[in-house]
């Protein structure tokens, strides 16, 4: 049972954090039940509680919330702010205000300390503007609401669990239907911040439908909020903290005795655990700091990496600016845990294309990012059988990554990685090759596709069609990528086809957009962004760090891409999405041989059984991609 009410006692000024306890609590309307520490119903004395405008800032709040004496200001720093002025400021704030024409003493003090005032004061007013008219476009983006998403299409949301990389994603605990947390009660008309008693109908990612204990079956005032909110708190919070609990204006007569009737309904129900906001602020601190050095790649040449700075950290993404960026605008963005940025020196450890900065010494303030913060990958044994220059593989392509595409082994590096290139789309100089781990899930043995019956891209001007991935081979003398070099490995994900979450647009990284798990094949994951057409797609691997829970955006403050409309995307034809479509226009072949067509024709002489992906409705990625066949 969490009944904290008998815990403490009836002084509302109990423990709770200092910036909370400093609250001044406006005086209630005597006629409204309030549960206060004990769990007694109170009734408070008539006052005059009131609104008030701050004369410094326009803020409008609580009277009894303002400061000095006459409750003029809303903090301490209005006041002062305020009172240093000299009677010249009031004065023209007076005629800013009332527009009258201006006194003898007015024409008197507009000289030129005044005039400067004057340009402060105009320069405050457009600045207000601007921020109301950002505030406006914000309001305007934000129309959209995963809540009224979810529940006008009944769709479901991918579980927080299977983002091990986002906020509270390794530690999401048993979170769920039915689980109790208290909230702010938003149906009173009291002009102080109260609380109630409120729980989860449905969970979406971070999001949650709510509804106030003591509505039952009406879901009349159900409400979407993010669980892990600066307002969202575990049962008995309000008791530690000295807050009222209030009913629902809308319910308040259905009982005469609340606390008995929370204590029945809490008997035995789950809630938050204690710490619960104390792990959400932890799992949102991020070791990458504004101003570190990193080696990334170069959005413009695939093949080699360029020194980049952090810019910004958001939520675990890095906003990079190219170290030689002048006016700070050539920038790459990408979770702090993307395979493509690594540390300073890793180019040349590993033999990888580097391009020099023209900057001689590193800027005032930066430094390199300590290695340990990268990602690690996979140790591989390269000594014995292993990747060979000239080999052959499936690969997505990172250029249009809604397609895999037939792809050669160009370079062997050190540490396990592989430069691949595109059959029939590189450039002569191998500028647009591109590197991949050895266990990367991008890249696949011969095969895979059809297996799994996924759409392969063959080479360009590739004319013998259907394409043949045998006839292939002995055309260009080339040996497939052996099967057991590949990565195997299929973690239980949890992702099922038709769950929601935020999907960064890789083709454009800085976008995250309202997206859908539409195919699954063991850890590969087919993206569609809700509202583009099928060819804006994207795989992606079940694990990768581009993928979000749904309501991460507004948890971390980035700005999520509503579903595009018809009209918005008629209107971005010539944008950057238009050259991912120019490329996904390439023909892609007919419908390829049958599984049983393929086995036949032994790819390198090795005798392997293809294990197939389980049905997209049902594939949950507990399977091996493939089983050797015993001898």
């Amino acid at each position: 049972m969490f009944d904290g009410y008998d815990s403490c006692s009836e002084d509302t000024s109990s423990s709770s954090s200092s910036e909370e306890s400093e609250e001044e609590v406006a005086p209630l309307p005597s006629n409204l039940p309030i549960i206060k520490n004990n769990g007694q119903v109170y009734t408070y004395p008539d006052g005059k509680s009131g609104m008030a405008t701050c004369e410094m800032c326009g803020m409008v709040g609580v009277r009894d919330a303002f400061y000095s004496k006459t409750k003029r200001f809303c903090s301490v720093s209005c006041s002062r702010s305020y009172s240093s002025n000299s009677k010249k400021a009031s004065i023209l704030a007076r005629l800013q205000v009332t527009g009258k024409p201006p006194t003898k003493k007015a024409k008197v003090l507009q000289k030129q300390p005044l005039v400067a005032k004057l340009a402060a004061y105009a320069q405050y007013q457009a600045t207000l503007q601007n921020q109301a008219k950002t505030k406006a476009a914000a309001v305007s983006m934000e129309g959209f609401s995963w809540g009224n998403y979810i529940n006008s299409n009944s769709f479901i949301a991918a579980p927080v669990t299977c983002f091990k990389h986002a906020p509270m994603g390794t530690c999401w605990g048993d979170i769920s239907e039915n689980v109790r947390i208290e909230v702010p009660n938003t149906d009173c008309s009291l002009p102080t911040k109260v609380f109630w008693i409120a729980g989860i109908v449905k969970l979406a990612g971070y999001n949650a439908l709510l509804r106030y204990e003591g509505f039952e079956n009406d879901s009349g005032l159900d409400f979407w909020c993010n669980i892990c909110g600066s307002d969202i708190h575990p049962v008995g919070w309000c008791a530690a903290s000295g807050k009222p609990l209030v009913p629902p204006r809308t319910i308040q007569h259905k009982y005469t005795n609340w606390k008995a009737f929370l204590v029945k309904r809490l008997t035995g129900a789950k809630t938050l655990p204690p710490d619960f906001s104390q792990k959400v602020s932890e799992s949102m601190q991020y070791p990458f700091k504004t101003c570190m050095r990193v080696e990334v790649v170069d959005k413009r040449h695939l093949c080699r990496t360029r020194v980049a700075v952090v810019e910004s950290v958001i939520g675990g993404r890095l906003r990079l600016v190219y170290e030689e960026s002048e006016d700070r605008t050539d920038d790459f963005w990408c979770h702090m845990h993307s395979p493509l940025i690594h540390h300073i020196g890793w180019s040349r450890s590993i033999g990888h294309r580097f391009k020099r900065s023209d900057i001689t010494k590193k800027q005032d303030g930066h430094f390199d990012t300590p290695p340990h913060l990268f990602a690690k990958v996979k140790e591989v044994d390269q000594s014995g059988e292993w990747f060979k220059e000239g080999m052959k593989l499936e690969a997505i392509d990172p250029l249009n990554l809604s397609t895999i595409c037939v792809a050669t082994i160009r370079k062997v590096l050190a540490d396990g990685f592989l430069m691949i290139g595109i059959d029939g789309s590189e450039a002569a100089d191998g500028s647009d090759w591109f590197c991949y781990h050895a266990t990367s899930p991008s890249i696949f043995p011969v095969g895979f596709c059809e297996i799994n019956m996924i759409e392969l891209t063959p080479p360009r001007g590739y004319t013998k069609l259907p394409f043949k991935w045998f006839d292939y081979l002995r055309e260009t003398g080339s040996i497939a990528a052996p099967v057991k070099l590949f990565n195997k490995d299929v973690p239980n994900h949890g992702f099922r086809v038709g769950m929601k979450l935020e999907a960064v647009d890789l083709m454009e990284p800085r976008l995250i957009c309202v997206a859908t798990v539409t195919r699954i094949i063991h850890r590969l994951l087919r993206i569609h962004f809700d509202g583009w057409e099928e060819e804006y797609d994207q795989w992606v691997d079940c694990e990768s760090p581009d993928l979000y829970p749904v309501g991460w955006c507004q948890l971390t403050g980035y700005q999520l891409q509503p579903p595009a409309s018809q009209s918005s995307r008629e209107s971005q034809s010539g944008s950057s999405k238009q050259k991912k479509k120019a490329k996904s226009q390439q023909y892609k072949g007919h419908k390829k041989m049958t599984t049983l067509q393929l086995k036949e024709e032994l790819l390198d002489g090795e005798d392997y059984n293809f294990l197939q992906g389980a049905s997209d409705q049902e594939s949950n990625g507990s399977a091996n991609f493939y089983i050797k066949q015993e001898p």
